[in-house]
């Protein structure tokens, strides 16, 4: 799996583009990386483009992904508005929303990226937030 995380170019959120496989592992390697940056910047919310990776997890593991992985962290926005990005014909991040959403985590798939980002832009400030809007590459600290 590879990863990247920056803000999108209006600083209106954050956008973490994923390739390869995923695990809940890796998916809180960057859930925690983006939220730190996105607690930095003052943005909560977040488009995820997994159009070119994959979810390995087994129901369970989603299952403990959503219920104590993500729930638990401290260092995660609970209340932050996501939008996942996903290839049409992939399947195997519907359980994932189906258990986050259960969890009370605010995530929702779509197959159209334009969707996805009205989403995470509906009832959120005209301007960016205060702070730079930079980029991270993972590693970078």
């Amino acid at each position: 799996m590879a990863y990247t995380i920056t803000p999108a170019p209006d600083g209106r959120y954050i956008v973490i583009t994923v390739t390869g496989t995923i695990n809940r592992q890796t998916a809180m390697q960057y859930n925690l990386e983006a939220h730190a940056l996105g607690q930095q910047l003052g943005i909560d919310c977040f488009l995820v483009d997994v159009t070119e990776a994959r979810n390995t997890d087994t129901v369970i593991d989603t299952y403990d992904f959503a219920y104590h992985d993500m729930s638990e962290a401290p260092a995660l926005m609970f209340e932050a508005r996501v939008a996942v990005l996903v290839s049409p014909g992939d399947h195997s991040h519907d359980f994932v929303e189906v258990v986050a959403r259960n969890a009370g985590l605010n995530m929702t798939l779509f197959t159209d990226r334009d969707q996805a980002v009205q989403h995470l832009l509906r009832d959120a400030p005209a301007s960016p937030p205060a702070g730079e809007a930079g980029s991270h590459q993972p590693g970078a600290d």
